[in-house]
């Protein structure tokens, strides 16, 4: 009778097995899953530097060779030279002067050239940031963490970067897209 019964369950070396098919499918996944999601920040970033600095033309070009955040938004809307003016030129409607308003009117034909929000960093420690620190010093930008904005721009030369100091995952840094 003894060689008639039935097995039931797995035996130790079955689970090591399992457990070891696994740890190797693990070891190959993990690294896949987490290199996707950075590259899918970095396609974000890449999309995100595009529009605005298409945005930035588009607003160059309607508004007399005169780049976003140059001159006074008008009311509340920001200062010269400020980021409240820069963002604002670019996501609401403007008049030539660059004065803003909320509301499109022939008083206010031109934009908005960001529909919605100001888009946030997709990559680095400053991620999720949609804030702007605005320059208008003529030289090259370069980021800087400890002020913690998401995007460095220059009214000067209507430049606009991504506020990190991280490499890409193609080598280089993300201020070169």
């Amino acid at each position: 009778m003894f060689g008639s019964e039935k097995r039931k369950g797995f035996s130790l070396v079955e689970l090591v097995i399992v457990i070891v098919i696994l740890g190797i499918i693990a070891a190959i996944a993990i690294p896949r899953i987490s290199s996707g999601s950075r590259n899918a920040g970095e396609a974000a970033l890449r999309a995100n530097l595009q529009t605005l600095r298409n945005a930035i033309d588009w607003y160059y070009g309607e508004h007399y060779s005169t780049f976003p955040g140059v001159k006074l938004a008008g009311g509340s809307f920001g200062a010269a030279g400020s980021a409240d003016a820069f963002t604002n030129q670019l996501t609401m409607y403007s008049n030539a002067a660059g004065e803003v308003s909320a509301t499109k009117s022939d008083s206010y034909p031109y934009g908005p050239y960001i529909r919605g929000t100001f888009p946030e960093l997709s990559v680095g420690t400053l991620a999720g940031n949609a804030d702007v620190t605005v320059t208008t010093d003529a030289g090259a930008l370069a980021a800087a963490l400890t002020d913690g904005t998401g995007w460095k721009y220059s009214t000067v030369t209507g430049e606009i970067i991504a506020n990190t100091d991280e490499s890409a995952v193609s080598g280089g840094t993300y201020d070169e897209f």
